[in-house]
């Protein structure tokens, strides 16, 4: 299947990083559409403020679009990718969520058992507001066709090539594993230490040594109140992304535990969820004590 000049578009669902992804197509769409059924108001706000359709419901979405993008949390791309494929969506499916390359190759062969064709997408980045600080990784089939509705955006869309052409699906997926692994391990790690460095009633010598060292123990130092107030928000998310990487590093034939445990580390913030500007203290109150109300 050929995809139009203009096409219809849909988006699966329009949190903060998918209806800014959906508005980076909205220049090459005739529309871009969302399933207003089962969301929340502030999903609604979202896909208004972005300038998305709403088609009701998945059914009437997917009868519509010729293109559907699918930007959800981790433990939900399978079931969505599922949904979709029941639906009998038969064109163009972009996922572009966090998740290992072995469940982005099951995504692939649901959605192509029901005349679907898959492409894998990795994002790297922050929600892309300004250019040259997000980029869409592609790999699969479709790539190429898929890179296409980012042109002139604010959001790169990078095709991973080999022999000229599109690396198969799954490289995608592997990229923002191993690069995720670090950034977002890194500061799982780092929260988990201060944590109980305040249990044992060092974490000011702790804060004064790594400043005294130098160097890169020094923006560990500075970096702190950064990481906290960033990840706090979005730690019910990086906890599913978590165990998707140990599976990449298991399927590689290394060890994964380090990021089981950084998973149950963004799980017990989750009672933080959206809590823009948490403190390194609300952070640390909330590792100690397990919430996760």
């Amino acid at each position: 299947m050929s995809v139009p000049d203009r096409p219809v578009i849909g988006v699966l669902h329009p949190g903060e990083m998918g209806a800014a992804v959906a508005g980076c197509v909205l220049p090459a769409a005739d529309r871009v559409l969302w399933a207003s059924q089962g969301r929340s108001a502030a999903t609604r706000r979202r896909a208004e403020a972005a300038g998305l359709t709403d088609a009701g419901n998945l059914a009437a979405m997917c009868r519509s679009a010729e293109i559907l993008l699918s930007v959800c949390p981790p433990d939900a791309a399978v079931e969505v990718t599922t949904a979709v494929a029941g639906h009998g969506f038969d064109g163009l499916y972009l996922d572009a969520n966090a998740v290992a390359p072995a469940t982005a190759r099951h995504a692939a062969e649901v959605v192509e058992a029901a005349g679907a064709r898959f492409v894998d997408g990795g994002i790297i980045g922050s929600v892309p507001r300004v250019a040259g600080r997000t980029r869409l990784y592609l790999s699969g089939p479709g790539s190429d066709a898929a890179a296409a509705l980012f042109e002139g955006s604010v959001l790169e869309a990078v095709v991973l090539h080999e022999d000229s052409a599109p690396r198969p699906v799954g490289a995608a997926s592997a990229l923002k594993m191993t690069y995720a692994a670090y950034t977002k391990g890194r500061a799982a790690l780092l929260l988990a230490i201060r944590a109980a460095a305040v249990a044992e009633g060092v974490d000011a010598d702790l804060v004064a040594e790594w400043r005294r060292s130098g160097s890169t123990l020094t923006q560990l130092a500075d970096d702190c109140d950064a990481v906290a107030a960033r990840g706090a928000p979005k730690a019910w998310r990086w906890s599913g992304e978590m165990l998707e990487i140990a599976a990449t590093l298991e399927a590689a034939g290394l060890p994964g535990g380090f990021h089981q445990a950084a998973a149950d580390v963004y799980q017990r913030l989750r009672g933080l969820r959206d809590a823009q500007g948490a403190s390194l203290d609300e952070v640390v109150e909330a590792l100690r004590g397990g919430d996760v109300c």
